[in-house]
């Protein structure tokens, strides 16, 4: 568990594309300025996204109420480390260290940013930097002289002016020459300009011009408090998608909570690479996710149909009412084995939903062990101080547990096992767009969607609006595809496996409803009829010998 006040959760992100070059340095040792990057290292596919580091404060009201802020959205210095993080007096050294670290154990680092507004708040706000410095050029003023707040923080940072363009631009070079990150997520993003698109932004501009920031990673929050805009950023921007999020929710959560779905369009869409809104870019713009720093964790999403913010102290006004989540009839834990049993399989298919879609797949810190945050979905302050767990901290579930439950250890497991069928069998197609043509030479396709008699699925299946299950093939190499059953209803399912045309051999490789560490793989034969538990995904390995 992390010491109070330290980092709050960290996101992982996975793709199997090619790694972004950061900065060998000796450790301790500061490059020159201009330093320029090296050629790209390895490929490699992990990536560790932290939470914003930079000095922060909190604020005022938050304070007032005895809690403190940790995520550390409230950047008062764009490129100084936070040196409550730090356990020394020296933090850049220290965070160097730890980067090369992650560097030597093959992790790139990401790191969140906030340039979007500062700790100055509003007009009551305190002077503390930016405001005093040049207050009517820093920040974004109306006609009137009015703050425009489109971050709901009281401010908003003037990204498009060229002072802070430049500004902005010195930042990131810091953060990558000096501390050696790999890439930014920018928070909030479309607040860093006004224009109608980012196409336009001055400050996206000057990123894509930048001789060093053109060749690391870019990721955006593609939304603030006034403006949506999933889909909008040129290439090679990547972007959070959260209607990949809303779509796994929905088809394994949200339709069965509220006693009616929408057919499975959605999801398939999501699960294909989101191609109707990164059509002219490819799938790997898309950061897929089903939880976040803000919102439920993956156990919580299947254990509470409420927020449960009271800790906050704004008497649980914060935190979104729309999450997508079931409870399964009951708030909270409960001591019947067969609820736990099926929320247990229920987290278990959405993680191989998430690992095995097309796209970046991002995990939030805690989701591959099960992390509670205890009903909270916006576990963003702690109490000012604290010697031990209480409901002012979530009971915990704001730090990473250590000691695994059993049940703990088999999500783990989940996440190790399905990571590696990832690494192998989809790294090589889930970079490009799937096709859905027949290849003259395999006589196949690259992906197919089957109804539950094993034949392709006509339109009629696609505009059922009660369907609850679905199959999808993906083609791997001429020699082997995956071939995913997905039955999201209360019932157990009967699927018809494909025809010989798409394998010879069928073997399933992963079964949410088993245990993993304990799973024995079954065979069958094509055309087999396979009962699928309800709540549950299945991994089938297709093989084939005639190519």
């Amino acid at each position: 568990m992390a010491p109070p006040g330290g980092p709050g959760p960290e996101e992982t992100a996975g793709s199997g594309e090619t790694r972004v070059p950061a900065l060998h340095r000796r450790r301790g040792e500061m490059p020159p300025a201009c330093s320029r990057p090296p050629p790209p290292r390895a490929q490699a596919g992990k990536h560790q996204e932290l939470l914003p580091i930079a000095a922060s404060l909190t604020e005022p009201a938050i304070f007032a109420r005895g809690r403190k802020n940790y995520w550390g959205y409230n950047s008062i210095a764009f490129s100084a480390p936070n040196s409550a993080y730090a356990s020394s007096d020296d933090p850049i050294s220290e965070l160097q260290w730890a980067v090369d670290q992650l560097h030597d154990a093959d992790i790139e680092v990401i790191l969140d940013v906030v340039y979007n507004h500062t700790a100055e708040g509003g007009v009551g706000g305190p002077t503390l930097s930016y405001k005093g410095i040049d207050n009517k050029a820093y920040y974004r003023h109306d006609s009137h002289g009015n703050y425009v707040d489109v971050t709901g923080c009281g401010n908003t940072f003037a990204a498009s002016n060229p002072h802070s363009v430049r500004h902005i631009i010195d930042s990131l070079r810091w953060w990558i020459e000096v501390i050696g990150v790999d890439g930014f997520r920018f928070d909030l993003t479309t607040a860093l300009y006004t224009s109608n698109s980012a196409f336009n932004s001055s400050l996206m501009s000057a990123i894509e011009s930048d001789s060093v920031l053109r060749n690391f990673k870019m990721i955006a929050e593609p939304w603030d408090v006034t403006r949506y805009s999933l889909g909008d950023f040129p290439h090679p921007w990547r972007e959070w998608n959260d209607v990949y999020r809303d779509s796994v929710r929905q088809f394994w959560l949200g339709d069965l909570e509220r006693g009616f779905g929408e057919g499975v369009s959605d999801i398939a869409s999501s699960i294909s690479g989101s191609s109707s809104i990164f059509y002219y870019r490819g799938p790997t713009s898309s950061i897929n996710f089903i939880a976040a720093h803000d919102g439920f964790t993956v156990h919580d999403m299947v254990t509470y149909n409420e927020k449960n913010n009271a800790a906050n102290n704004e008497n649980n006004a914060d935190g979104s009412d729309s999450n997508r989540s079931w409870n399964l009839g009951v708030e909270g834990e409960s001591d019947d084995l067969e609820i736990q049993a099926t929320r247990h399989q229920i987290k278990k298919s959405m993680l191989a939903t998430l690992l095995l879609s097309s796209g970046v797949p991002m995990l939030n810190m805690g989701d591959e062990v099960s992390r509670t945050q205890n009903g909270s979905n916006n576990a963003y302050s702690l109490p000012i101080q604290f010697t031990e767990e209480s409901e002012a901290t979530f009971n915990g579930g704001w730090a990473l547990p250590w000691d695994l439950t059993p049940e703990a250890a088999d999500i783990l497991a989940t996440v190790q096992t399905l990571s590696n069928i990832r690494r192998t069998y989809l790294a090589d197609v889930a970079s490009e767009f799937f096709t859905g043509i027949v290849d003259q030479g395999t006589k196949r396709k690259d992906i197919a969607w089957f109804s539950l008699g094993g034949r392709e699925m006509s339109d009629n299946h696609w505009a059922d609006e009660e369907k609850r299950s679905i199959t999808v093939f993906v083609e791997a190499d001429p020699a082997r595809g995956l071939l995913l059953l997905m039955n999201s209803s209360t019932a157990e399912t009967s699927f018809t496996l494909p025809d010989q045309q798409w394998g010879e051999t069928f073997r399933c490789i992963f079964d949410a409803s088993h245990d993993v560490m304990t799973y024995e793989p079954v065979i069958a034969a094509p055309g087999s009829k396979i009962s699928v538990p309800k709540h549950t995904t299945q991994v089938w390995l297709v093989s084939r010998t005639r190519q």
